[in-house]
């Protein structure tokens, strides 16, 4: 894990890790996703979901496409976030098929079109993967600042048997950092699987387990 700054600062350390992760070549963002697949699709998370929320890779973030196929193969039903159209800092997810159409949302990210009577109930979410630009030790997730899964999963703080959905980071293993500023609007995540490392949080219960380390692939 990268060490944090004392003093962080936000703006410059999201420029950081967005030029880092612009420095990755097409081969190397590949087998990272491969990996990372490879790793997700046995986890007890990925095994058990029905329903699963996945995004679609946006300026460098780890493609989830493996895991997307996997999971249609497996008979699981897939969704897509959009931003919601009445509340405009949450999300809510939409059923996903190679034929739902998408457009651009003003971040320029796709997004499936449909109506409100479309959307999956977000408490009925098994597992979602969760694209960000860094992670802690704790679980704390960097994103692009929007707030988009805090405020869509906020619910979740108000838990405290049943955690689903559960949040799956997907995140090369430069973007892991020692700390993260907390604040209380954080919804901190699941766990985090990298090309290297799978690390599992329990930060509702203020422990973390330790990190599985993936072996090096033979040459």
């Amino acid at each position: 894990m990268t060490v944090s700054p004392d003093i962080l600062d936000l703006v410059t350390l999201r420029r950081d890790l967005r030029r880092q992760r612009a420095m990755l070549s097409r081969a190397a963002q590949a087998q990272a996703a491969e990996r990372i697949a490879r790793q997700l699709i046995h986890c007890r998370w990925f095994r058990a979901a029905r329903h699963i929320a996945a995004y679609l890779p946006h300026r460098g973030e780890v493609d989830p496409m493996l895991m997307v196929d996997t999971a249609r193969l497996a008979g699981k039903r897939l969704y897509l976030p959009r931003i919601h159209p009445h509340h405009p800092r949450c999300m809510d997810f939409l059923p996903w098929t190679p034929q739902t159409r998408l457009s651009p949302n003003r971040f320029g990210i796709l997004e499936p079109h449909g109506v409100r009577v479309d959307t999956i109930p977000i408490t009925r979410l098994d597992l979602v993967l969760t694209p960000l630009l860094g992670f802690d030790r704790q679980g704390r997730r960097l994103g692009m600042g929007g707030g988009y899964y805090d405020a869509s999963f906020a619910f979740l703080r108000q838990r405290r048997h049943w955690h689903k959905p559960y949040l799956v980071g997907l995140a090369y293993e430069f973007q892991g950092l020692e700390a993260l500023p907390s604040r209380p609007w954080d919804i901190p995540l699941t766990a985090v699987i990298t090309e290297r490392r799978l690390y599992s949080f329990c930060a509702r219960h203020g422990t973390v387990h330790p990190v599985m380390i993936f072996p090096d692939e033979p040459a």
